[in-house]
Formats: C-alpha cells, sequence, structure tokens
C-alpha cells in the first residue's frame, strides 16, 4: 500500500495540472497511524466533494469494547464518534482559497436525534469515520500544496480528534451511550407495560424557537412533572445523576394504550407535549430536555394534506357515497381534499403497521374530525359522505388494537371516547379524566351515530415496480434529498412537507435509495406494501445502510445515509405520483 510520503509526491507533482490530474489519489494511503482510503475523487471542484475513509485500527483508537457492544450502545458510539470528528473538522481548521467547494470537509453527525447512521463504523478490529472533502483547485487546475495541508496534515488531526480514545471526552463519551441505552431500554419496556409512551419528570419539552430544536432557557422551561394518577417508576441499566445523587429508577408519566386526549387553553403546551411525543420514536442526546420522552416505535402523525397524492386506498371506513356513485374502496386521487388525505394518512399508517396515531387538531380537517348535531340536523347523513373520526376513534383501539393521542381544544364531544384525559395548564399536565366523564355524562352531545358499517380490517395494497423509474435523461439512476423534505426521484420530486417524522436530510437520502432498494428487490407483483418494506427493513437488519448504495458501487461509501423508520419509506412510496397499486386478487392493475 503507498505510503502518506507516496501521496505528498503525487500531490506535488500534479500540482498546478488540469482538476482531472486529482484522479491519480484514488485508492489507499497507509499512514502512521490510519488508513486513508480515497474512493472517489470528484470531477470538478464545483461537483459534490470527493469521498473518503479514514480507518484507524482498534489497537491504535483503544475504545474501550463495553463501548459498543450490542446494537444499541454500538449506534450510539457510531453516533458520538461522528459527532466528535466533525467537531475535531470544524476546530482549527484555517480558511482555504480555492474554486468551488474547495477545502470543504463534511462529515455527517446528527442534530438532537441519534440515529443509526453510516458517516462512522466501530467493528472489534477497526474504526472508521467517513467524510466529504473539496479537493482545492484554483479555477480548474490542482492547487497541491493546499491539498497536502488537507490530506496530510488536517486529516489526521480530525482522526485523533473523533478516533483516539486517549483523545476523545471519555466520560462524556460513556454518558451519551449509556443515556442512549437507557432510552431504548424504557422503549422496549412500554409494550409490556401497555404504554405507548413514557415522559420523564424533568424533561423539557419546549423548544428555544419554531426554527431551533434545540431546549428552551429561563423561566419559561418549565421541568415536566408527571400528574399523580399517571405515575410510573422504571427502573434503567445505568444509573442517572438525581438530586440527592446517582439513580437506578426514572419516574413520570405513562401514557396507556388506548384513546388519550390532550386538552387545554391556547399556548398552554397541548401541541408541544405531542410533538415531543412524535419525536420521541428516536433516542436523543443527553441535555436535550428530551431524553426522557420515549415512545413506541410504532406511533405515527397524522395530519391532513390538501394537494397529495393518493393511490388505490380503502377509505370507505371514513368517506363513502361520494357524489356521482364514485368507490372510496380503491380511492385514487391526484389532487385529495384535507378530509380525503387525513383518511388516507390513517389507512396508510395502519397498512404499514402503526400501532399508534397522533393527531393535533390544528393540522386536521374539521370536517373530519367531528360533525355536531346541529349539522347533524342541517345537512342529513344521506348527503355526508364522511364519517367523521370520532365515529372510528373507539373502534380503532377495540378492533385493530391501534391507539391514539389527540390534541383536542375545542371539541368536548370527543369525552366520551376517551381512556384518558390530559389537560396542560402553564405546560403541567393535570389528569382530569373523571371531570371529563361527568362533564359528558351531564352535558349529553346530542349526536346521532354516523357509522354505516364496522370498521374491521384495513385493506392491503400491492406496489407495482414498473411504476418505480429513477432514472433521467442519461443517468440510469438518479436519487438525492433536495430538503428535509423532497427527495428527487429520477424526474419526479416527492413531497414530504407533511411527513412529520423525518429529522434528519440524511434519513431523507436514505428513503429515496430505499424505494429503489424495494422496486428491484422486493415488489414482484404479489408482495403487498407492508411486506415489501419488511423486507427492506431485515436488510437493513442484516446489512446495515451501506446496502442502499444506487449506484451499486460499493468502493463509494454511503457516508452520509441515516436509517429511516419503515413509516416514513411507506409515506414517500404513496407519495410519489407515477405509483401504481392493486389489491390483492383477480383485480387488473390498471387504475380505477
Amino acid at each position: 500500500m503507498p505510503s502518506a510520503d507516496d501521496l505528498r509526491h503525487t500531490l506535488s507533482r500534479i500540482d498546478g495540472r488540469g482538476y482531472k490530474a486529482y484522479q491519480e489519489i484514488r485508492g489507499s494511503f497507509e499512514f502512521p497511524r490510519f488508513h486513508l482510503h480515497v474512493d472517489h475523487v470528484q470531477g470538478d471542484p464545483f461537483a459534490t466533494p470527493s469521498k473518503l475513509r479514514v480507518r484507524m485500527p482498534m489497537r491504535e483508537a483503544g475504545l474501550p469494547p463495553q463501548l459498543f457492544e450490542g446494537a444499541v450502545r454500538r449506534t450510539a458510539c457510531e453516533d458520538f464518534l461522528a459527532r466528535c470528528a466533525r467537531t475535531g473538522s470544524q476546530r482549527g481548521g484555517r480558511q482555504r482559497r480555492g474554486s468551488g467547494k474547495s477545502g470543504v470537509i463534511e462529515i455527517d453527525a446528527g442534530g438532537q436525534e441519534v440515529l443509526e447512521r453510516t458517516a462512522a463504523v466501530v467493528t472489534p478490529d477497526w474504526v472508521e469515520v467517513r467524510l466529504q472533502l473539496g479537493l482545492p483547485a484554483d479555477g480548474r487546475r490542482v492547487l497541491g500544496r493546499e491539498a497536502e495541508a488537507l490530506l496530510c496534515h488536517e486529516l489526521p488531526r480530525i482522526a485523533e480528534a473523533g478516533l483516539c480514545w486517549s483523545q476523545l471526552p471519555q466520560d462524556e463519551a460513556r454518558r451519551f451511550v449509556e443515556c442512549v441505552e437507557n432510552q431504548e431500554h424504557i422503549r422496549a419496556r412500554l409494550s409490556e407495560l401497555e404504554l405507548v409512551a413514557f415522559v420523564g419528570d424533568g424533561a423539557i419539552l419546549p423548544r428555544e424557537s419554531g426554527a431551533s430544536d434545540r431546549p428552551l432557557s429561563g423561566p419559561q422551561a418549565v421541568p415536566f412533572r408527571s400528574p399523580d394518577p399517571l405515575r410510573v417508576t422504571l427502573h434503567l441499566p445505568n444509573p442517572i445523576e438525581g438530586p440527592d445523587g446517582p439513580r437506578d429508577s426514572i419516574t413520570g408519566m405513562g401514557i396507556r394504550r388506548g384513546v388519550t386526549l390532550i386538552v387545554g387553553g391556547g399556548y398552554h403546551g397541548k401541541s408541544t407535549l405531542l410533538h415531543a411525543l412524535e419525536r420521541g420514536v428516536y433516542p436523543h442526546v443527553p441535555g436535550d430536555g428530551r431524553e426522557w420522552v420515549v415512545s413506541a416505535p410504532a406511533l405515527v402523525k397524522i395530519r391532513a394534506e390538501d394537494g397529495r397524492r393518493v393511490e388505490r386506498v380503502d377509505i370507505s371506513a371514513f368517506i363513502s357515497d361520494l357524489p356521482q356513485g364514485r368507490s372510496t374502496t380503491a380511492f385514487s386521487s391526484n389532487d385529495a381534499s384535507g378530509s380525503t388525505s387525513q383518511a388516507a394518512n390513517i389507512v396508510e399508517s395502519i397498512e404499514a403497521g402503526a400501532t399508534g396515531l397522533l393527531l393535533d387538531e390544528d393540522t386536521s380537517a374539521t370536517n373530519f374530525m367531528v360533525r355536531d348535531a346541529r349539522m347533524q340536523a342541517l345537512v342529513h347523513k344521506e348527503f355526508e359522505p364522511i364519517t367523521p373520526f370520532l365515529e372510528r376513534v373507539r373502534e380503532l383501539y377495540d378492533t385493530l388494537g391501534v391507539s391514539t393521542v389527540l390534541v383536542m381544544g375545542g371539541c368536548g364531544d370527543y369525552f366520551d371516547a376517551a381512556d384518558c384525559v390530559i389537560s396542560m395548564r402553564e405546560y403541567r399536565p393535570c389528569e382530569v379524566t373523571g371531570e371529563a366523564k361527568r362533564i359528558a355524562a351531564e352535558h349529553g352531545t346530542g349526536r346521532q351515530t354516523e357509522a354505516r358499517a364496522p370498521l374491521d380490517r384495513i385493506a392491503p395494497r400491492i406496489p407495482l415496480a414498473e411504476s418505480f423509474d429513477p432514472s433521467r435523461g442519461r443517468r440510469g439512476v438518479a436519487i438525492d434529498a433536495r430538503d428535509l423534505d423532497r427527495i428527487l426521484f429520477g424526474s419526479e420530486t416527492i413531497d414530504l412537507r407533511c411527513v412529520e417524522q423525518l429529522v434528519d436530510r440524511s434519513q431523507t437520502r436514505a428513503v429515496g435509495n430505499a424505494i429503489h432498494l424495494a422496486a428491484r428487490r422486493f415488489m414482484d407483483g404479489h408482495a403487498t406494501l407492508r411486506e415489501v418494506i419488511e423486507g427492506v427493513e431485515a436488510c437493513f437488519d442484516e446489512r446495515g445502510l451501506d446496502g442502499l448504495d444506487p449506484f451499486h458501487r460499493p468502493e463509494q461509501h454511503p457516508g452520509n445515509l441515516a436509517r429511516p423508520r419503515r413509516f416514513e419509506i411507506a409515506a414517500a412510496i404513496n407519495r410519489l405520483r407515477s405509483v401504481r397499486m392493486r389489491q390483492p386478487g383477480p383485480a387488473s392493475p390498471g387504475r380505477t
């Protein structure tokens, strides 16, 4: 293997030549403490930066084996190392001259959530950080000396800062890993305790601002405290600091399965609590304030979504008897309304395996949520195709086992259906189920039941692989995440603005590639959508995220992917405007 000196010699030799001369450094180089792998060299200084890996033998890195023992600890350790490497790349680097992306160093570390990522990899034998680096250029000519400083001096410093145990903040690393392990321990226990979520005492739920996901500070940052009737205590595998010293348990509010209402006045914290539960499907970094907000992994946020694409979804439990005899047992639309889109979102989520739904009246279609007695009297059911969610929320749990947590500040009709009612008062929760039931008994709604048929199943659908085309022009595969909420898939753009549990652009990038993987490997014309995404998840479990490279070039590391949930993959498939589905059976794959 060529040495670091060989790399220096090559860079000196190609200094001043055309940019394509950088192709000569592609390959692997042996440094004193690590190996540098230049996997991909950008073809232009303005193109996506080059892809490199810094791999250090474990005998040099010296990470304690217990730090990455087991899947949970390994994910946490890799996430922590990526963050340290990114910090190292930002600290002490000098401003570099050059054109385009010259001198740019990108390491895909996360935000407030801890996710399975490809940016760092830890094995018993070695540890690796993956990065993108803009090779320096003057116009379109090689800046050899700048490149030498970057590759032969700055990268070793980043490797030391991000991979060597002797240089890492060791106590912080242990706390980070143990905190994530504690959260995942709680998540694993939710099912046996018949809970859909847990919110620990002392959690800080409000965020710094609408544009920041960091915790609010100051007197407005009210620590969460569970109401006594909902209080549960959970033992932890790792001790945590308490007011009286270390302790091995945590106390907080348990939200039980069934139907839970979150009520209260405006600006008292209803939506803030729901948002924390929405993000609680992922572990959080220590100090986030929500590290003790732990939600069941199959909770899905539902909202109305005017204009979205819907393909052959059976929404007849919520919407039926449309004018002109239009069927809703295989409903399709290129421009769904608020009510039809919300109905489709619920059905699609349960189809994908959701065990709980999160809804906020502020982002729901009003006519989908409720129809009061006065409106029933004026507009007869014969002329109203919508069966309100109020009529189905109880049935979803009793028949299908799907729980609901619903923020509702304007309609007490839901009191009758609720198992638990939590009132938020100045960001403090109060359990008011008894009072809500008393009010419901004393003040009848006068509503008539409008459900015409029972909700007893969710109809599966089969996605057709030929409707997934990731090509664009000469490019056989063109997939990219334009933003957190937009995927370029071939010539189409998938709009994910209303898919609110995507938290990282690297997840979005992985979703796009996962769709391509699903179409290539698992869509055989017989597998249902749920079976397809289960196949993708099994592939993740077996091979990790490295298998998502859409260009089939394993030498080009996918260092900027983070694992998405099955629900966000399914949501993206459902919003692809070219997608075609059929329902199982002899039906033709054509559209209705």
